[in-house]
């Protein structure tokens, strides 16, 4: 049987580093937030809970059960049937909804581009460290005299970093290629 009480493994210095580089990237994009953009995010996140529906369907079935209630009690009902004034409160929660709903994602979409922007610098700074392995690891094997000296083409290409804005251009011109070939792909 396996020791429950068994520590995790501990997790090397650059994995901690890394997850703690992220959780700060996090925690300045929130402390970043005005105040509202707060007050936004905690409304959206509350509203966005299963238990919003539970909520609003009792909420709405009592608007209708009361004013139904109070018609046949031979009461004059707030909002008789078909009830405008319920379906008038629905339109403008839903536009208010909405808003919440894009300015939280707005908020979002910030922070996506800074992880992609992110991401896409160490891509390109990974790819460069690549690129200067290979380019030591030829030299190196050049100068070894006990290793046979020959061309590595492949080696030689892959030691070359690319040129970000060559790589986008490559892949612009082969996508067009392929749309001439079969059509638009993007349903336009």
């Amino acid at each position: 049987m396996a020791d429950t009480n068994a520590s995790l493994p501990l997790l090397p210095a650059h994995i901690e580093e890394t997850i703690r580089s992220i959780a700060r990237l996090h925690a300045r994009h929130y402390q970043n937030a005005t105040p509202l953009q707060r007050v936004v995010d905690r409304t959206t996140a509350l509203l966005g809970r299963p238990r919003s529906i539970g909520v609003l369907t009792v909420i709405a079935a009592g608007w209708i059960s009361l004013n139904l209630l109070a018609a046949a009690l031979g009461y004059r009902p707030i909002d008789p049937p078909p009830f405008s004034g319920l379906a008038g409160a629905v339109s403008l929660v839903s536009l208010y909804l909405v808003v919440l709903i894009l300015a939280t994602q707005r908020r979002e979409y910030q922070l996506a581009q800074l992880r992609e922007q992110l991401t896409l610098e160490l891509a390109i700074l990974g790819e460069q460290k690549t690129a200067k392995v290979i380019q030591l690891l030829e030299e190196s094997r050049r100068d070894n005299p006990l290793i046979r000296n020959r061309v590595d083409q492949v080696a030689e290409a892959m030691a070359q970093p690319a040129d970000p804005q060559s790589v986008l251009d490559a892949i612009k011109e082969t996508h067009a290629e392929a749309e001439q070939i079969s059509g638009p792909t993007d349903g336009a």
